[in-house]
């Protein structure tokens, strides 16, 4: 058979050399040649695998590189989340306070909380830290953003309320109507001319002549007129069942059925009428009953 078969290999040195010859069987050269093969090829897959483990061991470093970083500012982003929800709740104690100043509606505790249900989806269990953390977080972003949508829409309520609000303030009399010192209030007192005590239903502000006297809201200019024992007067309607009466006046700085803001001067400050000098005399009605004006002025002379 061939595997027995011997391949005769001789040696020829140079001229002075004794020839040597040797026989080698042929199946020893294949095996010999497989042998070489095999570590060949062990030593090649034993190096892929030697740099693809490197390889591997290097991206898996970066990966965890990578998912450390992702952890730290998921942290952060919570802690940002966490003082989002610190401001939110501080707007909604100042909405709170203000409806409870102006006596708004309040809103139920538990309607704010716009609480959603269901079960955790199962995939939860099964992520990875990181990606839990990104889940929840992603949940806290979602329900906050609700939430805040929630109290824009109340806040556009509330401001919607006081708008009305302001407009009754404006046109409600909440100033001084001109400046000097206070000789006389509202209430029961000796008529300066007659000696009888009878009710003073306004105050009186003295100054020089000529002092200008001031809207004391917004309103419209209703009457302009001379009356015997007052002098000339002008009345202004502030809607919402107030008018106001300036009286004694040297003249007045409107005409009939203008528009006059808080503070804009409406006339000049006389002695008309029954007066002992220049000074006005200033009432405030409400829905057809006199109220004291001291009550109403809430800013310094």
């Amino acid at each position: 058979m061939m595997w027995k078969n011997k391949l005769t290999l001789m040696l020829i040195p140079d001229s002075k050399g004794i020839s040597k010859q040797f026989s080698i069987r042929v199946s020893l050269i294949y095996a010999a040649t497989a042998l070489v093969l095999v570590l060949l090829l062990a030593d090649f897959f034993l190096s892929a695998e030697f740099f693809a483990d490197r390889v591997n061991t290097k991206e898996l470093e970066r990966l965890r590189t990578e998912n450390k970083e992702l952890m730290e500012r998921y942290e952060q982003l919570r802690w940002n989340v966490a003082e989002i929800e610190s401001r939110y709740q501080d707007l909604v104690d100042k909405e709170v306070t203000i409806r409870t100043a102006f006596d708004l509606p309040e809103i139920n505790t538990e309607e704010r909380q716009l609480g959603i249900g269901g079960p955790i989806p199962p995939a939860v269990a099964a992520m990875t830290p990181s990606q839990r953390q990104a889940y929840i977080t992603e949940v806290q972003v979602d329900r906050l953003l609700r939430m805040s949508e929630y109290e824009l829409d109340k806040y556009s309520e509330v401001e919607q309320s006081l708008q009305g609000i302001k407009d009754r303030l404006d046109h409600t009399p909440s100033i001084w109507p001109t400046k000097g010192w206070k000789s006389s209030g509202y209430g029961m007192r000796y008529d300066p001319f007659t000696g009888y005590k009878q009710m003073h239903r306004g105050i009186d502000i003295a100054n020089r002549h000529g002092t200008p006297v001031v809207a004391t809201a917004d309103g419209r200019v209703t009457l302009i007129s001379k009356n015997g024992q007052l002098g000339r007067i002008v009345v202004i309607d502030h809607g919402y069942g107030f008018k106001t009466r300036y009286a004694h006046l040297a003249e007045a700085q409107v005409k009939r059925g203008q528009t006059v803001n808080r503070g804009d001067i409406i006339a000049l400050m006389g002695a008309s009428g029954y007066a002992t000098g220049p000074h006005l005399h200033y009432e405030i009605v409400r829905n057809g009953k006199w109220l004291d004006p001291g009550n109403f002025i809430l800013n310094e002379m």
